[in-house]
């Protein structure tokens, strides 16, 4: 005889029997809850229980000391790093201030130079502006004295010819003969008056 199971409700079973009288079929339901396949057993609790006894005492005895050791020594690692960074920062800024106060004290030495060289320059500028001043004036006056004279010497050579002029305008004037002789010292007065107010 055969047996056809089939679910009819969450909390039971229903059994179907066949039956070969009367070709009919009956059903009879039964009313004993299966068991939950989630909660495990008493056995396995137990089981499960130890295990993760074991593997915990094993973890604190055994696989954490070494994972402490790991994690102090890397921790020990990046602080000696840290510190050696530090070291090295302060070293690399006592570099650069060093190296600034040299920039600084080069500066100061070029601005020193450049200064001293710019007084020297401006002594030997002066000196040389003086000296060509002085040439220029010697040459001024010795180039006046020149003019002076020949001046006189153009007045000196007009003398005879102003009183040749003047007696024979005189003459005509006057209609006498102008003795020359005597209007020699008038003709002198009046050209070095000219000169002197030319």
């Amino acid at each position: 005889m055969s047996v056809v199971v089939t679910q009819v409700a969450a909390t039971g079973n229903s059994v179907v029997v066949p039956r070969q009288e009367s070709g009919t079929t009956t059903t009879t339901a039964s009313t004993k809850e299966a068991p939950n396949p989630i909660l495990p057993v008493g056995s396995e609790m137990a089981w499960g229980i130890g295990s993760f006894l074991v593997l915990v005492l094993l973890m604190r005895v055994w696989l954490f000391p070494k994972l402490k050791k790991g994690t102090d020594a890397r921790y020990a690692m990046t602080q000696g790093n840290l510190d050696e960074a530090a070291r090295v920062r302060a070293a690399g800024a006592e570099d650069v201030a060093r190296y600034e106060a040299a920039i600084a004290e080069i500066n100061a030495e070029a601005a020193r130079r450049l200064e001293a060289a710019r007084q020297e320059l401006d002594a030997d500028r002066t000196t040389k502006v003086n000296a060509a001043n002085a040439r220029i004036a010697e040459r001024r006056a010795a180039a006046s004295a020149e003019i002076e004279a020949a001046r006189r010497d153009a007045l000196a050579g007009t003398q005879p010819i102003v009183l040749e002029i003047g007696a024979s305008a005189a003459e005509r004037i006057l209609g006498v003969p102008v003795d020359r002789a005597s209007a020699r010292p008038i003709v002198a007065e009046i050209v070095e008056a000219g000169t002197v107010t030319g």
